[in-house]
């Protein structure tokens, strides 16, 4: 027996075992860029590493420096 209260749960639950959420998400990310006039699918991406902040204890073989954020540390 299913509550109300619970109806949308059983619903997101069932969506994302079968990866419904996904293709929503996409779809509605498309329809979105479509919208502002761009192309649906998106042409580049950015990927950052967080840099962290290496003790003194840590060997220097495995730290480094990184000279965009100028932060020593390791990866």
């Amino acid at each position: 027996m299913c509550t109300l209260h619970g109806l949308p749960v059983a619903f997101a639950r069932r969506w994302r075992a079968r990866g419904l959420l996904a293709e929503f998400h996409d779809r509605m990310g498309g329809m979105v860029r479509e919208d502002a006039g761009r192309d649906p699918e998106p042409t580049a991406a950015v990927i950052d590493a967080q840099c962290l902040r290496a003790a003194a204890t840590v060997p220097a073989s495995s730290r480094g420096y990184d000279g965009a954020k100028m932060v020593p540390g390791r990866r």
